[in-house]
């Protein structure tokens, strides 16, 4: 962990993990003057605990982005938006692909691709290949510190690793590996749509990306979105180390792991 300083006052760039796999997710990006809530996917009450364990007061919170409307992204949405009333940032698309039952927040749509700022984080957003409705991935900018996040893809496209290059931290998906993947419990239909194009990052994929493409400038990589019955953080880990290794990097690796995270944050990487 380093610190980056302004000439005036020590500003500070946290990224917290708050929940990464197929129950839930849900991140955090601050700094000292903004602080935003990347999808919804854990209750109210969980996703106030984590952050307050990430040092965060709930009721600090300036936004809420959302990837995409898949359940495991939005399922705390609307209780978390009605508490604290902050706006919703979502793209066009997404926005009437959730059904809004309980309370319709306050939305600010953008096309996906776009860029806008909240705060002092300016945030752009890019067109990831999922079977929803129109999914994002996000790259955050503050005090000099780039934070990408990219998980819930089928493939990794030469426009992804553009928004991923020079990234400071990167969360990159990390879901499955393959041979647990074909023996596990999911039926065929399912198995061959994680496998698919439009589906999730395996192991090998995330590895390779590390292998040919991670950015030197990129010193913390965290490997999310784990399976809990088609992966091991072990594994994962294994992979991911070989592939820093060839490339003889010194990249800190973090790997989210499902069973880890339950009933808390992560450590919160702080620049």
């Amino acid at each position: 962990m380093r610190l980056k300083y302004s000439k005036r006052t020590p500003t500070i760039v946290k990224f917290s993990v708050l929940a990464s796999s197929s129950a839930g997710n849900c991140a955090l990006v601050a700094t000292d003057r903004t602080r935003l809530l990347v999808d919804a996917g854990l209750s109210r009450k969980e996703t106030f605990e984590r952050m307050a364990a990430a040092g965060a007061d709930p009721e600090s919170l300036d936004a809420i982005l959302i990837t995409h409307e898949h359940t495991d992204h939005t399922s705390g949405l609307q209780a978390i938006a009605r508490k604290l009333d902050v706006p919703v940032f979502l793209s066009r698309l997404t926005a009437p692909a959730i059904a809004w039952s309980e309370y319709t927040p306050r939305l600010e749509l953008f096309q996906a691709g776009a860029s806008f700022t909240v705060g002092d984080i300016e945030v752009s957003s890019f067109t990831i290949p999922h079977d929803a409705a129109d999914p994002v991935g996000f790259s955050f900018h503050s005090q000099g510190i780039r934070i990408a996040i990219a998980t819930d893809l089928g493939y990794l496209p030469d426009s992804i690793r553009f928004h991923l290059s020079g990234a400071d931290v990167l969360l990159l998906e990390a879901n499955h590996d393959l041979e647990m993947l074909k023996v596990g419990p999911y039926p065929w239909p399912v198995k061959q749509r994680v496998m698919g194009r439009m589906g999730h990052l395996s192991n090998e994929v995330a590895c390779r990306f590390i292998r040919e493409h991670i950015d030197s400038s990129t010193s913390t990589i965290i490997l999310g979105h784990l399976s809990e019955h088609n992966n091991h953080p072990a594994i994962v880990e294994n992979c991911a180390e070989k592939a820093l290794g060839g490339r003889s990097l010194f990249t800190r690796l973090i790997v989210a792991d499902p069973a880890g995270l339950k009933g808390r944050a992560a450590e919160p990487v702080v620049y």
